[in-house]
């Protein structure tokens, strides 16, 4: 007995696999043929089917080759299942129920029982299948025949037979001479073969011998056109057509009359037979390839149309996803870039040396004229809540973007205004005559009035910018407003330095606020997303097993189509710093847009400078508002301008096109003259069937039908010239609803 190709198991059990995740419906015909296919991938025999309306002699046709009854015949329709003929070494029959019963018996007496139409010509429905073993040349080289039910009879012998007939390496097609080839015959060989890639077909008349001299000559005319129309796919120098009187054949091989059998035509058909079957025994691949190739396509189709949906849905949420960790992680440079300069020029104005540059002789003056409190407010504080409020916002920024820990407002906290005690009074001739006295906190400009006070006011002025508070040292003939000048200059002095050490602590310690506010990573997959990927995971690998399954045993090449590409998740496509887009600006530390490297007209720098100045004046504490979207948060406020205008360059008609256009028509001028024929050839089959290009597949077939019917050469038997024109034109017509519906 020989066994399956194990690459076909394989194949196989991919099918089948697919078609239970699919969860076809068995009363699909998807399902069945899914089922049949595999079934004839798993039989190591070469099977011939025998396939034709009732009572066109089928059971008959293999008896005679058989040489004795195996298979029951009756004038009227009476197989009901199909029946493989097997060989044995005796003749006995296997029946296998639907509940998985297995009845043997001798001989095949019991097939009408079993395997026989009952009183109202129906199937037994309990019936599985129906094996007869019987002792024949043919049958011991590997070769099994199929008898099927009669089609055109009742719908569920029907679909028995187009489903049995994809487990047929060779298909027989017994006609009635007497009724040549009528519609339902081509369309069944049409639907049920041709178009299911079932091309290995025979045509044998039947009922020859009962037409007159004269009939039989005007049947061999018929039966040529019909060879010519449907011409199979058999090794070359052998015929698709042959007659053979099946009953006269069938007495002869009982009777052991050669002499009738070869009259009857069985010698040259068994003959003709025995040689093909031999040769396509050698290739059962390309025999077989291009039914499964038909039917596992639907398959691949349905499982794509499970796969694509999926895919788009998945990635639809990767790349929403990926596009707002890509605005984050800008935001998150922008931000930064902008905190650290706000910080810069805030510890710039806190460095001490430009504190005292900048702030120490007033405060001093201040200090003296009893106006410290004043001063403090109206200077010194004014100029650092703008800049704290700068290094604010772009914490304020990142909250809105970043959705975190709310940030805390940078507050810098000012020392007490600091306390002076005046030295002892002098004599009288440094012409004071008031006593000393200690002056504290709110000033000493009130002992110090004339000539004295603004003398001590000159000295503050002079020490400062000179430095002699450090650079001279003390004499003991100073005068006394110098003293007191130097007393001034030095508790401002100390204060400043207590604003820097504290402001640079504080300072240090809101920094860390910027780590904690922006931290983000890609969004956390939702568990409804999870169960996507793990469904598409799983129409994926099924369809990709059928894939590798097909090339591998039958070498079929997997269509773009049907192909599955290994995908990285997108969730862990995160871009490198170095590749995000750069900006042409850079921050002062103030949210104004300075340029580097790209001139910007000057207009528009002044309005970014107005707008600036306009939100510092109304500015006085940061919440974030509320915005819907991200992308959407992150536009109204980004720095880099330029990268939008390339977006926008980038999608301007013309960009970037005009090579790609001049390679698109140069293979446009390649291909013109490639699929001008085709073209040709389909309007041409249009005009032939009378229709409009672009007509539905069931329109044209409508249509075909009814040509079908009008120039039957049947129709025109009495009428030699008209049926000459009515070949003619079904050849015509044939040849258009072939071009068409393969274009379906």
């Amino acid at each position: 007995m020989q066994q399956a190709n194990p690459n076909y198991q394989q194949l196989a059990t991919a099918i089948k696999s697919a078609s239970t995740l699919l969860d076809l419906d068995p009363k699909s015909v998807l399902y069945e043929d899914a089922i049949a296919i595999c079934n004839h991938l798993t039989n190591p025999n070469f099977r011939i089917a025998v396939f034709g309306p009732f009572n066109h002699g089928k059971s008959t046709l293999i008896n005679a080759m058989l040489g004795n009854k195996t298979l029951p015949i009756d004038l009227i329709p009476t197989t009901g299942a199909a029946i493989t003929v097997k060989y044995g070494t005796d003749l006995r029959t296997r029946i296998v129920l639907v509940d998985g019963t297995e009845i043997y018996r001798s001989g095949t007496n019991i097939l009408k029982q079993f395997a026989v139409l009952d009183g109202d010509r129906r199937m037994r429905g309990d019936v599985a299948s129906v094996e007869v073993f019987c002792p024949h040349p043919l049958l011991e080289t590997g070769v099994e025949f199929l008898d099927l039910p009669g089609t055109n009879d009742r719908e569920a012998q029907d679909n028995l037979v187009r489903q049995q007939l994809l487990g047929a390496d060779l298909v027989v097609q017994l006609l009635d001479a007497r009724k040549l080839m009528t519609l339902e015959e081509r369309e069944n060989l049409r639907d049920w073969l041709l178009e299911r890639g079932i091309k290995t077909v025979i045509f044998v008349a039947n009922f020859l011998n009962l037409l007159s001299p004269e009939e039989q000559k005007q049947v061999q005319n018929r039966l040529r056109f019909v060879a010519e129309s449907f011409r199979a796919e058999l090794p070359p120098g052998f015929s698709n057509l042959y007659r053979v009187d099946a009953l006269p054949a069938l007495r002869a091989r009982l009777k052991g009359d050669v002499a009738a059998a070869n009259v009857s035509g069985l010698v040259e058909f068994e003959a003709a037979l025995q040689n093909v079957v031999r040769i396509l025994q050698k290739d059962t691949p390309g025999v077989r390839k291009p039914r499964v190739e038909k039917i596992v396509a639907k398959i691949q189709r349905s499982l794509k149309a499970k796969i694509t949906p999926l895919e788009t849905e998945i990635a639809q949420f990767f790349d929403k996803n990926q596009v707002k960790y890509d605005i984050k992680q800008r935001a998150a440079e922008l931000i930064k870039q902008g905190f650290h300069q706000s910080i810069d020029e805030l510890k710039k104005c806190l460095d001490i040396q430009n504190l005292r540059d900048k702030y120490q002789a007033d405060a001093a003056v201040a200090l003296a004229q009893n106006e410290f409190k004043s001063w403090e407010i109206d200077n010194l504080k004014q100029d650092l809540k703008q800049l704290q409020l700068d290094v604010t916002k772009w914490l304020y920024q990142a909250y809105e973007i970043f959705q975190t820990t709310r940030p805390e407002d940078l507050s810098i906290a000012f020392p007490n205004t600091p306390q002076v005690t005046l030295p002892n009074k002098p004599g009288v001739d440094d012409g004071i005559s008031d006593p000393g006295s200690l002056a504290v906190g709110g000033g000493i400009g009130w002992l110090l009035g004339g000539p004295v006070g603004a003398a001590v006011v000159g000295s503050i002025t002079y020490m400062v910018n000179k430095n002699l508070q450090k650079t001279e040292a003390k004499t003991s003939n100073e005068s006394y407003h110098q003293q007191v000048a130097k007393i001034c200059v030095d508790a401002v002095d100390d204060y400043l330095n207590q604003v820097n050490r504290q402001g640079l602590l504080i300072i240090d310690k809101y920094q860390q606020q910027l780590a904690i506010i922006i931290h983000f990573n890609h969004s956390e997959t939702p568990a409804e997303i999870k169960q996507k990927q793990i469904e598409l995971q799983k129409w994926q690998n099924s369809l990709s097993a059928l894939n590798q399954q097909l090339q591998k045993s039958l070498e079929i090449a997997v269509p773009d189509e049907f192909k599955v590409e290994p995908k990285t998740s997108k969730s862990s496509q995160t871009k490198p710093p170095e590749t995000q887009s750069r900006s042409v600006y850079r921050f002062s530390g103030k949210g104004v847009k300075e340029e580097v490297a790209i001139p910007r007209k000057a207009p528009q720098q002044q309005q970014h400078q107005k707008t600036t100045q306009t939100t510092k004046k109304n500015v006085s504490s940061f919440s974030p508002p509320p915005a819907p979207d991200l992308e959407a948060k992150f536009t109204a406020w980004e720095i880099d301008e330029e990268i939008a205008q390339m977006k926008a360059n980038m999608g301007k008609s013309g960009f970037n096109t005009s090579k790609q256009q001049q390679t698109n028509k140069h293979q446009q001028t390649t291909n013109k003259s490639k699929t001008q024929v085709d073209k040709d050839k389909i309007a041409r089959a249009y005009k032939i069937l009378g229709l409009q290009p672009g007509t539905s597949l069931a329109e044209i077939k409508k249509t075909y039908k009814k040509l079908v019917r009008k120039w039957h050469p049947d129709l025109y038997v009495d009428q030699p010239q008209m049926q000459q024109q009515a070949q003619k034109n079904m050849r015509l017509v044939n040849e258009a609803y072939s071009i068409l519906s393969a274009q379906g």
